[in-house]
Parts: C-alpha cells; structure tokens; sequence
C-alpha cells in the first residue's frame, strides 16, 4: 500500500495538529499513514519489506529515537523529507546561525561566541563591556529557553554556565529591550511555513499569543517582520520553523534564530499555545508539498 504522505508522532498536544494534516489531506485528495508508538514496530516491518510506502515523509517523532528507522528509510530512497534532519541539526546551531545571520546583513543582538568546554576549559579574558550591565547566556543546541540564563553579570557565571552543556558553543548576547506598543513589548514570534509568514505579538514572560492584525501591521510599521523571516527562511531552507524577533527604539533585531521543534499546541486549548488559524494554516501548507509530489 503506498501512501502519499507519513507522519509519525507521539506527543498527544499535537492531536489538533495531527487532525488539521488529516483535514488538508483530505481537502487535497492525499493519502495520510499515521505512525504512532501503538503501531510503530508493525509500521517499520511494513516499511522496509515494502509492504507500504510514501511519498513525503512529515515526521513529529521530535527526537525519539525509536523513529529514526522512518527517517533512514525516507532518506535511503530519496522521498521527501519536510524539515530534513541534516538542515534541523544545521539549523539549530545557534552560533552558527548568528554568522550566518549577520553575514546576510540580519540585525541580532551583539554577541560573543565561545568555544565549548571540553576544547578550551579555560578561556582567554574576556571583555564583557559590551554586552552591558546585564547580558545573556545561551548554550548554542538546546531549545524551550533550557540552559538558558538571563541577567548575568559576572564571568563566574560564564564560566560555571558553560560546565552544563560542556561539548556545545556558547553565546553571551546583550540584553534586547523592546519599545512598548499600546502597553505590551514589542515581541514577536513569527511562524514560517512554505513560504508564508504569520507574525504574532509573543510576551517573552507569559508566553502569550496574539496574531498581528493587518491594521497592527500598517498602524505600527511591522511589515518587516514578513521579509526578516523570509531572508531567515532562505538561509535555513527549512520547510516550517519559528523566530523571535524584537522592535527595540531603533531597529528590529532577532533574538532567537531558528526554532523547527514547533510546539503545536493550540490557544483554543492552552493558555499559551499558537492561534489555531495559524496551526490550521500551517497543516494545510505543508501537505501542499505532499501535493506537489504526488
């Protein structure tokens, strides 16, 4: 049986996700293999005895390994691969995303890179001036703000932050300030996916979402924000992902790069989860490439 497009997942807040890929799928005419824990051993016995087959492979397994076995096989017969994991690894270096970034000509926040522990476990002096009176500390893989430590302010910091993650890069960032609009920072999280943008107001604390109306847009000169995460599309050619990206009183800058473990949940359910027009929106244009290679 071969299927126009798998998607394997396992984290039960992507269900509205998983029923919004089933509704494009089947506004699209596609065929839709759901791989979960419950059917995965059976699902890859099937696989690679070519019992059932794709043609686009969407894969929410976020780092369970048990799935890799999918990806291997999607890789091996050069199907699509929405978000492959080579470009996801790349991707999520936040070092080298920043010179990628300011190489483009992309405003970040100023930053200095250091070397992981284990390669220099002590570091030349380092002048923090700067990044100001208070900075940030970043390992350079982790995501969902782990590892991450704000208002620093001292080299002890620096130096017992990068004993955490000991093998990964570091980045020390000035602290972004935002301007205020109308009572609330000016923060955003900008959703990208096949070549859409959805930009949205993202309270750095609460984590709230608010979708950035076209008058917003007009009103307040955001219309940016489309094209930074355009530019930023094009340089991690991933398919679907996430920036953050603040409006200080001078300028836009990017404060954090690429994020494609997109957390699904939806605001209808949760507090603090993405607008469901714009998960909806998401589900429909990444089933268009499934379309596409049908």
């Amino acid at each position: 049986m071969h299927f126009d497009l798998c998607l394997p997942w396992y984290w039960e807040y992507d269900i509205d996700f998983v029923h919004f890929v089933e509704k494009a799928c089947h506004e699209q005419g596609l065929t839709l293999w759901q791989i979960t824990p419950d059917t995965l051993l059976e699902s890859i016995a099937a696989l690679y005895k070519g019992e059932r087959t794709f043609n686009t492979l969407l894969d929410r397994s976020q780092g369970d390994d048990r799935f890799l076995p999918i990806q291997r096989w999607a890789k091996e017969y050069n199907k699509k691969r929405i978000n492959p994991a080579e470009l996801s690894k790349w991707s999520e270096d936040k070092a080298t995303m920043h010179l990628e970034l300011i190489t483009a000509g992309i405003t970040t926040p100023y930053t200095i890179l250091l070397s992981p522990f284990l390669e220099q476990p002590v570091l030349p002096e380092l002048d923090l001036t700067p990044l100001g009176n208070q900075f940030v500390i970043k390992p350079s893989n982790e995501g969902g703000g782990e590892g991450v430590i704000l208002g620093a302010f001292s080299i002890d910091q620096v130096m017992r932050a990068r004993m955490q993650f000991p093998e990964q890069k570091y980045l020390l960032q000035s602290t972004v300030t935002p301007r205020t609009i109308q009572g609330r920072p000016a923060w955003f999280r900008v959703f990208y996916a096949v070549g859409k943008t959805y930009p949205c107001w993202w309270h750095p604390l609460t984590h709230v979402y608010a979708q950035v109306t076209p008058s917003e847009e007009s009103r307040y000169e955001l219309t940016p924000l489309h094209e930074i995460t355009r530019r930023i599309a094009s340089i991690c050619r991933l398919d679907w992902f996430t920036t953050e990206i603040a409006l200080t009183l001078e300028n836009f800058v990017v404060v954090d790069y690429v994020n494609d473990e997109i957390d699904t949940r939806v605001q209808s359910k949760a507090v603090d989860g993405a607008p469901d027009e714009i998960i909806h929106s998401i589900a429909s244009q990444l089933v268009t490439i499934a379309k596409e290679c049908q």
